[in-house]
């Protein structure tokens, strides 16, 4: 009987704890990453400077080098710096943005990269997609996913509130990827990838009634290995389906239109939660409508609430009818992309009915 097995991408090593920095040099060493410390740390605002410093007795020839931002110029500037030395491997040790950056820079220069994560407000600290700024606007771009993935939860606890609870909404908003990813294959005969449509799923229902809040190092590990798990089903699948629907065109139109308003992580837990009313009130005739899209809408807004993340546009300073033309604007940000969104192709005054709707009926 043959054989049949299947190849899937993921880190070397992850390591969520109190402490784990400590042990990047040994990490590095012990999976053969670098076995020889040449290491190219990249740094970005906050705590990397900080953490920097912690790493380099283990790292003995290592070299630091700054992050300005999370641009497509900066990390082409980092890449452009690391391919003028003999670097190993890149260390990215930061957020979001400087985590996107290094990973850009290390996919254009060639080198395998460690993710150093010191906030969880997004899946990004171990995907295989960038999120960086350009010229016009922002973009998602291809990447090649960390090789391993260190979080230490002493700096996690060390970073604003803000940025830590982010990330509840972001895994939470992978069940509204999934259901627009099902709608796809009803609808268009999308393929779907089952296995990563299950770790996806899988890291939100772990988090969705976990107890405790962020200054829990229980409830922290949950919430980073949802991150994880939701950057593995991104590079399962082969693209960001398992983690990106309707919500985040919605959050992708809102960046683009009302830059600033908030970050990806609050953005992606209203637009999920959004698009589960249309589902509860708009979608007819398919699995995970009516009221079971009801009972996950209930299920999702408990848990925003729990964690004081927004639910509602006033809760972020948009008002409904900025929110309404952000909705119409969403299926823009994703040329391709079939969610619950292109499936309903409501028009302006049945978007904002629906918006006004939704804040009526849940409190807002």
């Amino acid at each position: 009987m043959p054989l049949l097995t299947r190849m899937l991408n993921a880190p070397l090593s992850i390591d969520v704890r109190r402490g784990a920095v400590a042990a990047l040099g040994e990490l590095l060493a012990d999976r053969r990453i670098a076995t020889e410390g040449r290491v190219a740390i990249a740094v970005g605002q906050g705590q990397g400077d900080h953490i920097a410093e912690h790493v380099r007795p283990s790292l003995a020839a290592c070299e630091v080098f700054r992050v300005e931002g999370g641009t497509v110029d900066a990390a082409v500037d980092l890449a452009g710096r690391l391919r003028g030395g003999q670097y190993e491997a890149v260390v990215g040790i930061g957020g979001g943005r400087t985590i996107d950056a290094t990973k850009y820079a290390a996919t254009l220069s060639g080198l395998p990269m460690v993710s150093v994560a010191t906030n969880l407000s997004h899946d990004g600290i171990c995907s295989p997609v960038a999120s960086l700024e350009h010229e016009k606007g922002k973009g998602s771009f291809g990447v090649v996913m960390p090789l391993a993935m260190v979080v230490d939860l002493d700096y996690v606890h060390a970073a604003p509130d803000r940025l830590v609870r982010a990330g509840i909404g972001d895994v939470v908003s992978n069940f509204s990827a999934v259901d627009d990813w099902l709608l796809a294959a009803d609808e268009c005969g999308e393929r779907v990838d089952r296995m990563a449509l299950t770790v996806a799923r899988t890291a939100a229902e772990a988090l969705l009634h976990q107890p405790g809040s962020i200054e829990s190092d229980r409830f922290l590990t949950v919430l980073a290995e949802g991150l994880v798990l939701s950057g593995m089903a991104m590079s399962f699948a082969g693209d960001s389906r398992p983690a990106s629907g309707g919500d985040h065109e919605i959050l992708h139109a809102i960046d683009r239109l009302y830059p600033g308003t908030a970050n990806h992580g609050e953005l992606a837990g209203i637009g999920a939660a959004f698009c589960y009313h249309l589902r509860a009130t708009r979608l007819d005739g398919h699995a995970g409508a009516g009221d079971t899209a009801a009972e996950r809408l209930a299920e999702i807004l408990t848990c925003l609430g729990r964690h004081g993340l927004p639910r509602f546009p006033a809760d972020v300073g948009l008002t409904e009818d900025q929110f309404a033309e952000a909705v119409l604007y969403a299926p823009r940000t994703r040329p391709g992309r079939y969610t619950i969104l292109e499936h309903l192709g409501l028009d302006k005054g049945e978007t904002l009915k629906a918006v006004q709707e939704y804040v009526q009926a849940h409190g807002g």
